[in-house]
């Protein structure tokens, strides 16, 4: 079977030196960082074709938890891929084949420079979830035992309590949860009482909340959860598109993000998980790639990370996301993170001028740039639909987390998130849009 022989740097194979996975000049976002305080989103925001598309108001775009919007180097990227070198990867010993799967490990070995890992730790899935289950069942099938208990958090994704729910009920695994705050974030002088029996084997939990928005400290509860002999599973979706995101450093054993919330391309995700851990694991799923040898009544295991990459991949979804890396990179996700942080900021004070609107989470300076809240006396899908009219996008629902907003006291919220491309003036017509739905629902 062809393999690319994985290494820190460059691709090998037939095609010779490393193909450059996004291609094209650097983005405009390059200049503006000025290799110092920050980015000018204005231009930034002119490498986002959606934007410039005419509709009958301008597009403001404040659901980028829920999915990023795409550059153009991305959107090139993977036309380029389509229209030079579609075909399948690992197989072919012709020329556009070689060329394709230098592409796809080459996005590999980007990707595991970005978080700052190795090639052979990062596994690349659909998306969060499928990361997630693949932990919960090749992990989780493999080393917890009837007894064993799992600790999650209140503000987790269903994506990181569904694949839980699941195995406990199957292996009758106890669940456990960390307390949460009256201002919305993990109470860790609980966090060593969870622990204190020794049966918690797991502890699971979110970086950065898709509905408070709140940063939690990981490796503080990483220290603490490996002191106490678990496994720790970070779910990384809302913060690996943000912030600078060291998974040496968090003192995780798994981490999982998605590449559609990273200005990349929908039905591409990614796994890191430490490789002694990955080496002992079993297969997720089984056929095509992920084999060493296949006889009629069994089959071996290839190596990592292909073991866990059944059939054919995500090939295009892949070079998009190399590009969308190089793309935040160029920016400098410090200053991603402080533009997205000071909008959240600039949103929050100003929705205490809007009558009957009631924050949740904790304060600016303890998360990230997503702002959840509600509007007295209205539902908020009626308060996404009114903000629409003016071209506002908003997430109106319980966002995938039903047990945080049950916890909340809450059936649903508004939220409202911001990226690189997002701009005060965005906030400001938000906030307009928001007076408007209350004098609508006063009358």
């Amino acid at each position: 079977m062809l393999r690319l022989r994985l290494s820190p740097t460059g691709a090998s194979g037939g095609t010779g030196a490393p193909v450059v996975a996004s291609g094209g000049p650097a983005p405009r976002g390059k200049d503006a960082t000025n290799g110092t305080s920050g980015f000018d989103p204005r231009r930034v925001k002119a490498d986002f074709p959606i934007f410039a598309t005419p509709r009958p108001k301008p597009l403001i775009y404040l659901d980028s938890a829920a999915t990023s919007q795409k550059p153009q180097v991305v959107l090139d990227a993977m036309s380029r891929y389509y229209t030079t070198c579609n075909a399948n990867i690992h197989r072919g010993v012709y020329g556009i084949a070689e060329e394709a799967t230098a592409l796809y490990e080459d996005a590999r070995r980007r990707f595991a420079a970005f978080v700052n890992a190795s090639p052979r730790e990062i596994v690349f899935t659909r998306n969060s979830t499928e990361a997630l289950n693949l932990v919960a069942r090749a992990w989780g099938g493999w080393a917890l035992r009837a007894g064993d208990a799992i600790l999650l958090t209140p503000m987790e994704h269903h994506s990181n309590l569904v694949p839980w729910h699941m195995l406990a009920a199957e292996k009758q695994l106890e669940l456990r949860f960390i307390p949460l705050t009256d201002s919305g974030e993990l109470d860790l002088e609980a966090l060593p009482k969870r622990l204190a029996d020794g049966r918690v084997k797991l502890v699971s939990f979110v970086h950065v909340s898709n509905v408070l928005g709140t940063v939690n400290p990981v490796t503080e509860i990483a220290r603490v959860a490996k002191q106490h002999g678990a496994t720790v599973v970070v779910d990384a979706s809302q913060s690996a598109a943000h912030m600078k995101l060291d998974v040496r450093a968090l003192g995780a054993d798994f981490v999982a993000c998605t590449s559609h919330k990273m200005l990349g391309p929908t039905g591409i995700g990614v796994l890191w998980g430490r490789r002694e851990l990955l080496e002992a694991m079993p297969p997720f799923l089984g056929g095509g790639e992920m084999i060493r040898t296949v006889s009629l009544t069994e089959s071996t295991w290839n190596e990592l990370p292909w073991k866990f990459e059944a059939g054919t991949m995500c090939i295009a979804e892949a070079v998009g996301l190399a590009a969308a890396v190089n793309y935040l990179e160029s920016l400098g996700m410090e200053h991603v993170f402080a533009h997205d942080r000071a909008l959240a900021a600039t949103c929050m004070a100003r929705l205490a001028e809007v009558p009957g609107v009631r924050l949740l989470g904790p304060p600016a300076d303890r998360r990230g740039g997503v702002v959840a809240f509600t509007v007295a006396g209205v539902h908020p899908h009626d308060v996404a639909t009114v903000l629409d009219r003016d071209g506002v996008c908003v997430r109106a629902g319980h966002h995938c987390a039903m047990p945080l907003h049950e916890h909340l006291g809450v059936p649903a919220s508004v939220r409202a998130s911001f990226h690189c491309y997002s701009l005060p003036e965005d906030v400001d017509t938000l906030v307009t849009g928001l007076h408007q739905v209350t004098k609508l629902f006063a009358r």
